[in-house]
């Protein structure tokens, strides 16, 4: 019971070692669970193809002409904040 998981929780294992390093005990436990599971497995797959599609999209998009507001849009924008 301590190293199988749910898979609720053992998609948060995979969310989380994106990010930051995983605890021994959470390493061993995300193994254990998906030697078991295969959808575990294609959810691992596919958050990280769509980590690596959203990294390459904000790059390359990222020399593209930045879109402006005229200033009376501004203003309106400004406005409708000062009334929060």
């Amino acid at each position: 019971r301590i190293l199988l998981r749910p898979c609720k929780k053992t998609t948060e294992l995979i969310d989380k070692q994106m990010f930051t390093s995983l605890t021994l005990k959470e390493r061993i436990q995300l193994q254990a669970h998906k030697a078991m599971c295969n959808t575990c497995n294609a959810y691992e797959a596919q958050s990280k193809l769509i980590d690596t599609l959203i990294g390459k999209w904000f790059t390359t998009n990222s020399n593209q002409v930045k879109a402006t507001l005229d200033e009376d849009k501004k203003n309106k924008i400004m406005e409708a904040i000062r009334k929060i």
